[in-house]
């Protein structure tokens, strides 16, 4: 009985020193790309103002945006590393697609932001307004954004493979329609500087079609993050894998009611397993525990497992 006790609270010491390693992790990054976004958002404006340039404008909206769902997962992850209390039984996960569902909402309106201020523009250029031609200086900025936003798509999206953490990777998500915009507005600018006075309308045009994509990746993760918030079921895919997984186990045998959702990163499986009804209460706790042990192998310690065992009548 103590061994047991102790060799629970080892598995329980390590499953913590995990979720506070993970969410270093993730906090290290997301002050990384802080740091960027707080420099990007100062650039980006100033060389709008100076430059002229709607898109680049827009533009700096989006990496201010950026920096506003950087400090939101900051937060986020304050509470996503903590254990399991008293008041949250399965633990602090779905703070994290909460934080992923805040992301999308910001890029929703980062993206529909975008599209109307581009729109504006196009419609006094139909109605014989000219635009200022942008400057030199905006080129630069939309060239700089690039290099900046892709380094740190690439280094984000590493970490959060790494940590599975949803939060990161929208996050990273985030970074990469960043760098997509300024390459719109890279080209729209270049088109406005060196076409004349008739292509300036590239710049609204550029800022246009860039909303389009940060709109359809934010309704990607406000889908996911609202479909995990009202605890739908795991695909096809994985709920197949965990059946397997169990009718493999000996002496298992039948699988049913079962039932999957996710918290967070991780997963929750409640599941009816039949056994032989001529086993004792100890033979059939032995089987259950070797399903669970094979489901965590396979979907990590963290795994939240009800098993209800029955009798099978053959």
């Amino acid at each position: 009985m103590n061994n047991g006790k102790i060799n629970n609270n080892y598995k329980i010491n390590i499953a913590i020193e995990n979720a506070e390693a993970r969410s270093d992790a993730a906090v290290r990054t997301t002050w990384f790309g802080l740091i960027v976004n707080i420099g990007l958002t100062v650039l980006k404006i100033t060389a709008g103002i100076i430059g002229r340039s709607s898109a680049m404008i827009a533009d700096g909206i989006h990496s201010l945006s950026d920096f506003f769902t950087d400090m939101i997962v900051l937060i986020g992850f304050h509470f996503v590393r903590k254990p399991p209390d008293k008041t949250h039984d399965y633990g602090h996960g779905k703070f994290e697609t909460l934080i992923a569902a805040i992301i999308g909402l910001i890029l929703f309106f980062a993206g529909g932001n975008l599209l109307i201020s581009g729109a504006r523009n196009i419609i006094r250029v139909t109605r014989g307004h000219i635009l200022y031609q942008p400057g030199i200086f905006a080129l630069y900025a939309a060239v700089i954004s690039i290099v900046f936003k892709e380094w740190l798509y690439r280094y984000t999206i590493r970490v959060g493979k790494e940590i599975k953490s949803k939060a990161i990777l929208a996050n990273a998500v985030h970074h990469r329609s960043d760098m997509f915009s300024s390459v719109g507005v890279l080209l729209g600018i270049g088109g406005a500087i060196f076409f004349g006075e008739k292509w300036r309308v590239l710049d609204p045009i550029t800022a246009v079609l860039v909303s389009f994509f940060i709109l359809k990746v934010s309704i990607s993760i406000l889908l996911s993050s609202v479909n995990e918030l009202l605890e739908v079921s795991l695909n096809e895919e994985m709920e197949n894998k965990i059946l397997q997984i169990i009718e493999n186990t000996p002496l298992v045998r039948m699988t049913h009611n079962m039932k999957t959702r996710w918290i967070g990163n991780d997963i929750a499986i409640d599941v009816h397993i039949k056994v032989d009804k001529n086993l004792n209460v100890v033979q059939a706790h032995d089987i259950s525990t070797m399903v669970e042990v094979n489901l965590k192998k396979s979907f990590g310690y963290e795994t939240f497992i009800s098993i209800h065992i029955e009798p099978f009548e053959g």
